[in-house]
């Protein structure tokens, strides 16, 4: 986890704010001793229906097609 001082988030907010946004954690530190961390705000939930609705138009599963395909692709010693 990269650091920050309190200098470097004041005079360039923007851009360590951007780092955050672009997935970093930062922690902040004053006179060297770290007092805050930034990190990025977990992303929304998808609502219950609009999982059903997407679930619902998936196409049906071949169990033993796939099961197949995966024994073609896989080490069978694992």
């Amino acid at each position: 986890m990269d650091t920050v001082s309190v200098r470097e988030l004041r005079n360039n907010g923007g851009r360590v704010l951007q780092r955050v946004a672009d997935g970093e954690t930062l922690t902040v530190t004053m006179d060297g001793e770290p007092i805050a961390e930034l990190r990025p705000v977990p992303g929304r939930g998808v609502p219950a229906a609009t999982l059903l609705k997407r679930w619902r138009r998936l196409p049906p599963v071949n169990a033993q097609q796939l099961r197949a395909d995966l024994d073609g692709v896989m080490d069978g010693s694992l």
